[in-house]
């Protein structure tokens, strides 16, 4: 069975089929391929609601095969649909929010990682801190996603938002050690050497070197590098694929690409996304 990760789909329905069907045509004749979504299913696109529900439609029916990490915009959901956060004018999830089958869809959101491990790769939205082994994130993951599924979740969302702590501890506990965890994992983009978080930096691929940032992958000592991390959520990075770690956020909200790789033989798969930007436009001209 071959292995094929997904970048931020972020409500881009009909790219998201074609690009699956695409990875379905290739893999025709063999075993059913694994797929895993790279977070950011919804929001800021076209059809926000078709997006998470085929998504779920897949998952559902793969035996375990099909999954999806979660993001920032799939968290933002969550906190938007029980009153947490109020909705942004960017927003795309009304129609989930009046779908009948909302709480299903939303019952199977949280029950969603914020890490996978597949074959020497691990898959996160955003990044991973230096001081974390693959093995610590994986278990660290499982911390947030113990909290999402427990009956005091919605109490778990409400402390959630937050920039501190910026920097990871052991000795972190309770609600800062959730929020740093789940911070590093679907928001982070640059931090220093030691593993302080910045969170200012978002339309950017680099930084001043004088700041004392870098991108997370960057940093020296990195504990993952032995293994290929995966994610998505940096647009401005844009498709990297290297031996360390696979970059997938190729634009595809914003008029760019929707790119998946075969994590066995590092393989692209592209399909355009000029949806939004239509319908971006079609919106403008009324």
């Amino acid at each position: 069975m071959r292995t094929y990760a997904i970048g931020d789909l972020q409500g881009c329905h009909a790219e998201t089929v074609a690009l699956v069907e695409r990875i379905l045509e290739r893999e025709r004749g063999n075993d059913p391929p694994a797929i895993l979504f790279c977070g950011d299913l919804i929001n800021r696109g076209p059809d926000s609601l078709s997006t998470l529900r085929y998504v779920q439609a897949l998952a559902q029916g793969s035996g375990g095969r099909i999954d999806a990490v979660l993001g920032n915009h799939d968290l933002h959901l969550l906190a938007v649909a029980n009153g947490i956060r109020p909705e942004s004018g960017s927003d795309t999830l009304d129609t989930i929010l009046a779908a009948p089958d909302r709480e299903a869809l939303l019952h199977w959101l949280r029950e969603r990682p914020l890490a996978l491990f597949t074959k020497h790769h691990l898959l996160v939205h955003g990044g991973v801190l230096p001081q974390w082994s693959a093995a610590q994130t994986i278990a660290l993951a499982g911390e947030v996603a113990a909290a999402l599924r427990s009956a005091e979740w919605t109490g778990f969302l409400a402390d959630m938002y937050g920039n501190q702590p910026d920097r990871w501890d052991d000795d972190l506990r309770g609600t800062a050690r959730l929020r740093c965890i789940v911070n590093a994992l679907t928001r982070m983009r640059f931090c220093s050497a030691e593993g302080e978080m910045d969170f200012k930096l978002k339309e950017s691929a680099t930084v001043d070197p004088a700041t004392g940032l870098m991108p997370w992958f960057e940093v020296p000592g990195r504990r993952t590098r032995d293994v290929t991390v995966v994610f998505g959520h940096w647009s401005a990075l844009g498709l990297r694929i290297t031996p360390d770690y696979i970059a997938l956020d190729s634009g595809c909200v914003w008029g760019g690409q929707l790119s998946a790789v075969c994590l066995d033989d590092r393989e692209l798969l592209q399909v355009p996304c000029p949806e939004f930007q239509r319908a971006k436009a079609k919106a403008q001209d009324r």
